[in-house]
């Protein structure tokens, strides 16, 4: 017995994340994205079968999460980088103020209740599905701003990123397609976003859940190692296949599986908001 789960039960619980590992660097492959949207759920359930309390639960899925999304952004990157699609102007513009949201948000989880990060994700990735699904084609310019307005954008992915547990990729996404940017370029170029938004927020949420009660065993404050040691490999090894199939699919293919994807996950979390 561990943590009151059999040997036979935590075997199946490890297979079950190593295949979500497999399926979470697919996606972070297809939509730019570290998998976090995939990731924060199922760790959710894990931890919930764990019997970790809920005061505690969330803000562990979130870290754990962005921990998980590090090497797996990194190969998802450099695989899109190797084609050719991802715009480095943009996330030199973003690095500094989605660092700095970064900060802002894993630092708010010390404080902040479980419901907030279930609350800020759904309202996120219903909004970020409704856009994609029905097609609406919101344009606030030709081309991204420069300036303070580009630095605002930034930070605001940074926050809501972090207290999401998700590389900032349906995010950055979002406001590159609200600037004319096709939707190939704009997921390319959010998972090198994931990066900055990864690295940072795993070191919060680290240090916000040092001195936390009901944590896990092997958890470093906020972040489990023993789901970043059983997600992250097979993500990194399966993120190239998710690339090559986001290149192969047409523009609205693109949008109506990441649409449906993202209203998956909301519909979980309305789900476990309400009790269930």
């Amino acid at each position: 017995m561990f943590a009151g789960i059999s040997v036979g039960e935590l075997a199946f619980l490890a297979v079950a994340l190593a295949g979500a590992g497999a399926v979470t660097g697919v996606l972070a492959g297809i939509f730019g994205v570290g998998g976090g949207a995939l990731i924060v759920p199922v760790l959710y359930e894990l931890f919930r079968v764990l019997g970790v309390p809920e005061t505690v639960r969330m803000p562990l899925c979130v870290g754990t999460s962005l921990a998980i999304i590090i090497p797996t952004s990194i190969s998802s990157f450099r695989a899109h980088k190797a084609r050719g699609a991802v715009d480095m102007t943009i996330i030199r513009a973003w690095a500094v103020p989605t660092i700095i949201g970064v900060i802002i948000g894993s630092a708010s989880a010390r404080f902040a209740p479980a419901a907030l990060f279930k609350i800020v994700f759904v309202v996120v990735a219903s909004f970020n599905a409704a856009r994609l699904l029905f097609n609406l084609k919101w344009k606030l310019g030709d081309d991204l701003p420069g300036g303070w307005l580009m630095k605002v954008y930034g930070l605001i992915i940074g926050v809501l990123s972090a207290l999401m547990g998700i590389g900032g990729g349906q995010l950055s996404s979002m406001f590159m397609m609200f600037y004319n940017r096709p939707i190939h370029q704009a997921i390319s170029t959010s998972a090198g976003i994931g990066i900055l938004i990864a690295v940072p927020g795993t070191i919060g949420y680290m240090l916000a859940g040092w001195d936390k009660v009901g944590l896990p065993p092997f958890s470093i404050g906020f972040v489990s190692v023993l789901g970043l040691v059983l997600f992250a490999p097979l993500s990194i090894v399966t993120a190239p296949i998710g690339v090559r199939l986001a290149h192969a699919m047409s523009k609205r293919t693109l949008e109506i599986a990441f649409g449906c994807f993202l209203i998956f996950v909301s519909a979980r979390f309305v789900m476990s908001l309400l009790g269930y």
